[in-house]
């Protein structure tokens, strides 16, 4: 039924365990599905499963809900999933969806009813729980307007079941997940993988003229036929000038001999995200200026490793990296040191060719949620994506690897990747 490989159904076991370790006593949680989005007319958006409801349960379908009760009287209410009946019309129009043997499978979950069982199985719950744990997207970066099935969920159940306490799940679920298992980081190194094969598969294929549309074709191609959905973000192919617009992604012109292009590009295996960016020559070799502008950003790359340690914090880490930056800056006579000696505090000089930060998490989500003021910790997958826009030059060089932090250091999860710019020439060379 689905495009992935099948998971350890231990991942989503362990989640659930990891979560009811956090909760209040006599606690109920409660997760739902997200919506199917319309287009225009009867069409709809491809599904793309709560990343929370996924995380603990493997459940990839619409219309399901995710109930945990540990204290719960009855060891039948302990876990419970409520998931779509599936009738002839739909397994006509839209093939057939989990029974209840495929989601106890899936999951671990042993209790699995239909959503027409649900209200009410809950009522009969919520007269044993005291508090009551419901999700939002709480993402520090979301900006979501549409109201989701999650937030008609509150609703409802706060006009049903008033006088009961209520708690915010986000929270819990962002502490949990920006640690990974090595089972989550078996998946997401699936998806690097995927992501080198057609990194791999477009630079020979590559050449004065092609369009930038055609270099994102090569790589949606390999992707689907690895077991990716395709794209875990929306692909940045920026030849030229276009590479100084942080997220251009209008990928619709044509490449020209003597420019580099900026490749943004990351695969999605079983909901996870791998987030890769490359910059390489449409001739097939740099030019001398791009060339010494490609290694001052590999090297900050590089060197940005040694500060991705647990003790260490975001906020320190971007300045350590800052400064190296600084360093290649003035070294490429971009700035002075007396532009950095003179500088507002505020508007460091080097933001002038580097105005975005070093990392973000990584996971279910390709900026993933994280508690991002909390120190490092071992565990944690993030970026390194230090970048050199020079707009004036139409250079734009963004290199980025993603990483495991280890005890003992950082695990580069894309090692195997070509990145250095001989290697890159060689392969577009190949015949």
């Amino acid at each position: 039924m689905l495009r992935y490989h099948t998971i350890d159904t231990n991942l989503f076991i362990t989640n659930r365990e990891r979560l009811t370790k956090l909760l209040n006593p006599n606690s109920l949680c409660v997760l739902n599905a997200n919506d199917i989005m319309p287009q225009n007319g009867d069409g709809i958006m491809p599904f793309r499963q709560n990343s929370d409801l996924f995380y603990l349960s493997g459940i990839d379908q619409e219309e399901t809900i995710l109930v945990l009760f540990p204290d719960a009287p009855k060891k039948e209410w302990k876990e419970m999933l409520f998931i779509k009946t599936t009738n002839e019309t739909i397994i006509t129009w839209e093939g057939q969806k989990y029974t209840p043997a495929e989601a106890k499978a899936t999951s671990g979950i042993p209790n699995i009813h239909f959503l027409e069982e649900f209200e009410s199985i809950f009522r009969m719950l919520m007269a044993q729980a005291d508090y009551v744990y419901l999700n939002s997207d709480e993402h520090i970066r979301s900006t979501n307007l549409v109201q989701t099935r999650d937030i008609r969920f509150i609703n409802w159940c706060k006009d049903h079941y008033p006088l009961h306490t209520y708690q915010r799940l986000a929270p819990l679920m962002h502490q949990l997940r920006m640690i990974k298992s090595e089972l989550e980081v078996d998946l997401i190194r699936q998806a690097c993988a995927i992501t080198e094969k057609g990194f791999r598969r477009i630079l020979p294929f590559i050449k004065p003229g092609v369009m930038e549309y055609e270099i994102e074709a090569e790589f949606i191609h390999e992707f689907i036929r690895n077991c990716s959905r395709g794209f875990a973000y929306e692909p940045i192919v920026a030849s030229g000038k276009n590479a100084c617009v942080l997220h251009y992604c209008n990928n619709n012109q044509p490449c020209q001999a003597e420019e580099t292009i900026l490749l943004d590009v990351g695969a999605e295996y079983a909901n996870y995200a791998s987030d890769m960016t490359r910059v390489v020559p449409v001739s097939g070799r740099f030019t001398k200026r791009q060339r010494a502008v490609y290694d001052a950003t590999l090297r900050v790359m590089e060197g940005a490793k040694q500060f991705l340690i647990p003790g260490n914090d975001m906020a320190t880490y971007q300045q350590s990296v800052a400064e190296m930056v600084e360093k290649e800056l003035v070294d490429l006579h971009l700035i002075s040191l007396t532009d950095i000696k003179q500088q507002d505090p505020k508007r460091p000089a080097y933001k002038q060719y580097f105005m975005h930060g070093v990392s973000h998490h990584l996971g279910l989500g390709v900026h993933d949620v994280a508690h991002v003021h909390q120190p490092f910790a071992a565990g944690m997958v993030l970026t390194i994506e230090p970048g050199i826009y020079i707009r004036e030059e139409a250079i734009g060089m963004r290199l980025e690897n993603d990483v495991i932090i280890r005890k003992e250091g950082v695990e580069d999860l894309m090692a195997n990747i070509p990145i250095q710019a001989d290697e890159i020439e060689a392969l577009m060379h190949a015949e």
